[in-house]
Order: structure tokens, then sequence, then C-alpha cells
């Protein structure tokens, strides 16, 4: 462990001014991306894949697959740089396909240096898309994971096979941290409609973290994921009691949700006919908001929304820079914007 507190204390750079003139702190960062299906190019007869393929529909090479790999590296190898120059030291990621995309992935140029590790589950999703994480060594000490049922069952019998939860646990720089990576049952169908399998979700998850602040109240706990809901929306503001602002956080019943404010203030991570969502976010648990302990507490949150991530021309202007406009290649990134939030500690 000592090795992991010296390699995060040479790499990792925070300026005190904002808490004291006094205190010295070090900060780590943590991402989320929806990587807008990261498949590979070849046929998997067991999941609904046949559109990215070559001879599909979006005509899925390749080429285009490597070039989609490397931008998607480049993305993550910028996110934290303006307070962690390590980079995120945790990040989840969703919309991909199976672990090898993920070990395509840290092996590209831009980030293969981090030595990032692969924490990964094939789901039960129809279209065979998982959630994942990465995590780098020097800073995170991986212990366990497990995965969550998600599957809803309808009155008519039918059966709504999604991703599953993943719940990873390990050690970030000392503290035992609770990471738990969501992506929720999309608005199919409608929002109204579809909202009850995102309050079921939200149901999951609250479970989750009630069953670990019974065993630690102070226990550190970052949700995080594509919702397919807004921080107001009833799933995270009501179900899973996720306040946001710092202050509402008045029992351990609660959550704090840092993208509550951006979204107010008309920011988003995507969008759908010229209307802006935040449907990817980080939320934390009471025992990251304690500026007292010996540990990591919450910083900031941000949108990671650089100028060369948004389109610049045609039907999507001002949209993320897609890496498709229906079936056509556009040679982009994702259409979601990854989010960043960063925690600090006392040193």
């Amino acid at each position: 462990m000592q090795k992991i507190i010296y390699s995060i204390a040479i790499t990792l750079l925070f300026i005190s001014y904002s808490f004291s003139q006094e205190t010295n702190f070090k900060a780590v960062s943590v991402g989320f991306y929806n990587l807008e299906n990261l498949f590979d190019f070849e046929r998997d007869t067991t999941i609904r894949d046949s559109e990215f393929t070559p001879w599909g529909k979006k005509a899925w090479t390749e080429e285009k697959y490597n070039e989609k790999q490397a931008n998607m590296a480049y993305v993550i190898s910028q996110m934290g740089l303006d307070v962690t120059p390590a980079g995120v030291s945790i990040l989840g990621v969703s919309e991909i396909e199976n672990k090898r995309v993920l070990e395509d992935l840290v092996k590209q140029d831009a980030i293969k240096d981090r030595n990032y590790q692969i924490v990964h589950r094939d789901s039960p999703d129809r279209r065979g898309i998982d959630v994942g994480m990465l995590y780098n060594p020097l800073h995170f000490t991986f212990l366990n994971v497990e995965m969550e049922n998600m599957n809803f069952i309808f009155d008519d019998g039918d059966t709504l096979l999604t991703r599953e939860i993943m719940h990873v646990t390990g050690i970030l720089d000392g503290d035992t941290t609770h990471v738990l990576v969501n992506h929720w049952p999309s608005r199919s169908g409608g929002e109204k409609r579809s909202a009850p399998r995102r309050n079921k979700a939200a149901e999951k998850v609250k479970e989750i973290v009630d069953r670990l602040k019974s065993k630690n109240p102070d226990v550190k706990v970052m949700v995080m994921g594509d919702f397919n809901d807004d921080p107001t929306s009833k799933s995270l503001k009501s179900v899973l009691r996720a306040k946001g602002k710092k202050k509402d956080v008045k029992s351990s019943d609660d959550m704090f949700n840092p993208m509550y404010d951006p979204y107010r203030r008309g920011l988003g991570s995507n969008a759908y006919r010229d209307n802006w969502s935040l449907f990817d976010q980080i939320i934390v648990s009471p025992g990251l908001l304690d500026k007292e302990n010996n540990g990591y507490f919450y910083y900031k949150a941000q949108i990671f929304n650089k100028k060369y991530l948004i389109q610049r021309s045609g039907q999507y202007k001002g949209y993320p820079f897609r890496t498709f406009s229906g079936d056509k290649y556009q040679a982009g990134y994702s259409d979601h914007f990854p989010v960043v939030l960063y925690l600090v500690k006392k040193v």
C-alpha cells in the first residue's frame, strides 16, 4: 500500500487555495463514459450484433473499429487532466460489446502507459451491450466484483433482459471504496411509459447502497452511469434520494448528486430533438462529503464537453460529435459527453 500512496503523491496535483492557504491536498479523478456502441467487427451469433459487421447496415469494418478505438482512448487520456495530471484513476463505461473491446481500448497509444486494468462481465442484454470499469492499479486496488441482476418480468410474462449493475469494491489510496456502474433501461416507448423500469433500477441501487450503509454508515460509494433519466427525474431524486445540494443531505438515506446544478443551468451530456438531457452522472454517498475524515471527499464534478467533442455542422450541429448519424459513419467520438468527478484528501 505504501507504493500506491507514494505513486499518487508524485503524480497527482491539486491547487489548495480553494480550501486553505495552509493546508495541502492531493486529488484523484473518477469518470464515466458512454462509448456509443463500441462493438468489435466480428459476428457473435449469441447476440444481436449483425449491424456491427462489415456486411451489416453500418458496414462496420476493422478500419472503422480501430479509428473508433483511437478516438475513445484520446478522450479518456484527456479526462481529468486540469486537476489530476495522471488522468482518471477509475472509469466506468457503458455500451461496450464484450471484454475484447476493452482489451483493445487499453492498448491504444493514448493510454497504454497508464496500464489500465479491466473489470468486465457479460450481461444478459439482448443486443449484447455491457457495462465495465477501467482502473489505474497505481491508485486503485481491486478487491471484488458482483453483478446485480436487473431483469424485469411484465404482467404479460414478457421479460426485459437488460444490463446488470456492476458493483466493484476496492481500495482507493487507503480508502475502501464501492463503485456501482449502471446503464439503466432506455426511454424506448416514451419517457412516461418506460419510467417504471428506471424506478425499479433505482430501487435496486438503493437496496445495494442501504446494505452497505447498514454495515458502515460512513461507507464511501460512487453510483455512476447512463441512467437514461435526468437529475430531477423521480428515479434519482425521489427513489434514490439523490439531493442537488450538499446541505440537503441530512440523513444516511440521502445521497448527493453534483450533476443537479449543471442540469438546472441548462447543461447536458446528450441531446435528442434539440433538447439536452443529463443522463450521465456520478452520485456519491454521505461518506464522501465529510471533509473531516482522513480520506477522500468530494471536491467538484464536471461535464467533459471540450470543443472537439462537439459536432460542428449538419443535422446534429452543437450535439456531441457521434460515431454514427443513423447508419452513416461520422468518424466522431460518442453521442454522449463523459463526466468527471474529483475527490481530494488532506496530506
